[in-house]
């Protein structure tokens, strides 16, 4: 059976793109929109999964919806062979109707009713993206024969402040987590430690 085509649209459609420096969070938006007339479940998988952190990496999308993802990738030192390597897939299933669990979907769905996009990832220098933007300026200015200042875009910093706020927000969210994932991962390794203690000694009592 042929496999069915991805009902989400997906803006970017190919690839995300990360703009350096790398030395922070660098963050890049997802929009998932379902135009169907049915429920979309969806969930977000990386081939990469401690380079990122992505809010949310799962949901439900109801019909004419659209649900904009955050995909934060981690600070790191930037190698140019990376450029390819990273992958993302939007993996997607029809909601049956009344069902209300998400888990219990994923769990009971066939591999025939699986949707899914794969997105690569790329990483750009900051003098890449000057050189870019130079070029498209003197472009302008040579067409309008205009002052420099008047050919120079509206700084981004005043179009997308609520943006920033929201991604501040999610990064601070993102650190909070990971902050909690360490401390039960210790709490765990200190439970399987008192655990084998424990059985030590109930071992020794049962020899005597």
């Amino acid at each position: 059976m042929a496999k069915l085509e991805q009902v989400l649209i997906l803006e970017p459609p190919i690839e995300l793109k990360f703009k350096g420096p790398f030395t922070d969070v660098v963050t890049t938006n997802l929009k998932l929109k379902n135009p169907s007339e049915k429920r979309v479940c969806f969930k977000v998988k990386t081939t990469a999964p401690r380079r990122y952190c992505v809010r949310p990496n799962s949901g439900i999308i109801d019909p004419g919806s659209m649900v904009t993802v955050s995909v934060m990738l981690q600070p790191f030192d930037y190698d140019p062979n990376e450029k390819s390597k990273h992958k993302f897939m939007v993996q997607t299933v029809y909601v049956p109707a009344g069902a209300a669990d998400m888990d219990a979907v994923w769990k009971d769905a066939k591999a025939e009713d699986l949707m899914d996009s794969k997105l690569r990832c790329v990483f750009e220098l900051p003098f890449e993206n000057e050189k870019s933007n130079d070029l498209e300026t003197s472009k302008s200015a040579a067409v309008t024969n205009a002052p420099k200042s008047e050919g120079l875009p509206i700084p981004k910093s005043v179009s997308t402040s609520l943006d920033d706020i929201e991604v501040r927000k999610l990064m601070e969210e993102c650190k909070r987590l990971q902050a909690e994932l360490a401390k039960i991962t210790d709490e765990n390794r200190q439970l399987k430690v008192s655990l084998s203690e424990l059985v030590r000694k109930v071992l020794g009592i049962l020899k005597h």
